[in-house]
């Protein structure tokens, strides 16, 4: 049996600057208002016979969307990117080797992805919420589909308990 989350609806959405290193129009500092999908099949279990408790499963999103609300988005594992200095406060970095740039560390986010995609943010935020489901021996697979606002995003699958 399938629970969906439509993000739309439930509020699981954050707004957030990025860029796509490198790409010819979206490589420069802009923002999207995102919104996320999820949808969780397994079998039904517990006193309750839930899949996942709904509320459970929202409110594990929603603290994940909120670090991700209101800030600039980092590719960390970026090979285009080069953190040439960082401390507590601030943050530079450089961009394909000559864009350069230095932030307050509290408006930025360095995420541990290759681009700020939301085919990336899709896979990052699944993991994320799998580290913080307690129990997923019942499950069969989670989906995320991060949407870079209405009508367009990235879906990832992810299967559990099959070695994958």
């Amino acid at each position: 049996m399938k629970v969906s989350l439509d993000g739309i609806h439930t509020n699981l959405r954050f707004s957030a600057a990025h860029m796509v290193i490198g790409h010819p129009s979206c490589g420069k500092i802009h923002g999207h208002s995102y919104i996320v999908d999820v949808t969780v099949e397994g079998e039904r279990t517990g006193q309750f016979g839930f899949v996942m408790d709904f509320k459970e499963l929202k409110t594990i999103t929603r603290k994940i969307c909120k670090t991700l609300d209101h800030i600039l988005l980092i590719p960390y594992n970026s090979p285009d990117l080069e953190v040439t200095y960082e401390d507590d406060k601030t943050i530079e970095f450089t961009l394909l080797g000559k864009s350069q740039y230095k932030l307050p560390k509290t408006d930025v986010v360095l995420l541990p992805i290759d681009a700020t995609t939301a085919e990336s943010l899709s896979v990052y935020i699944t993991e994320e919420i799998i580290k913080n489901i307690e129990d997923t021996s019942a499950l069969d697979y989670i989906e995320i589909q991060v949407n870079e606002g209405i009508g367009q995003g990235a879906t990832y699958h992810k299967k559990f308990n099959q070695g994958e």
